[in-house]
């Protein structure tokens, strides 16, 4: 149960052309400056029918220092890379059911078990986003999203 994009919102694809540029599904640098991982936003969803609860998911772009990307991409094979703690990073995704937009919020990046994408932890705001990510959404919240996203309203 989600959505996800395939890139950063920065992304061109002509980029792609410069040896200084590579997108992959889950890391992304930008001539050589700009760093994003790809992580998950992950939203409960309160009345959901399973016992052990459901949960939503925003594939998501997130930017990272320089520092932050090369320790990341160090350990992006290494087990036990989960007990690193959170890279600070700004989210780079627009996620066009929202205003304010999501682009820039402040987020925390937590390194999960190889071969799991990060958990990315919104800073605790005002925000809808942030709003539903404490305190979770309804089915029909999610079949709002899910009409949305597929019939572009």
């Amino acid at each position: 149960m989600g959505y996800s994009t395939e890139a950063p919102d920065v992304w061109d694809q002509r980029y792609a052309e410069r040896e200084d540029s590579v997108l992959s599904p889950d890391q992304c640098v930008i001539k050589g400056e700009h760093f994003f991982v790809k992580g998950l936003i992950e939203i409960p969803v309160r009345d959901s029918a399973v016992p052990t609860g459901e949960v939503f998911e925003w594939g998501v772009w997130v930017s990272l220092s320089a520092q932050n990307f090369r320790r990341s991409d160090e350990l992006w094979e290494t087990p036990g890379r989960e007990a690193e703690p959170p890279y600070f990073g700004w989210l780079n995704t627009s996620l066009p059911l929202y205003s304010p937009t999501t682009l820039n919020l402040r987020t925390n990046v937590h390194t999960r078990e190889v071969g799991r994408r990060p958990y990315v932890e919104l800073e605790p705001t005002d925000h809808p986003l942030a709003v539903e990510q404490r305190e979770g959404i309804t089915l029909a919240r999610v079949r709002e999203i899910a009409e949305a996203m597929l019939h572009g309203t």
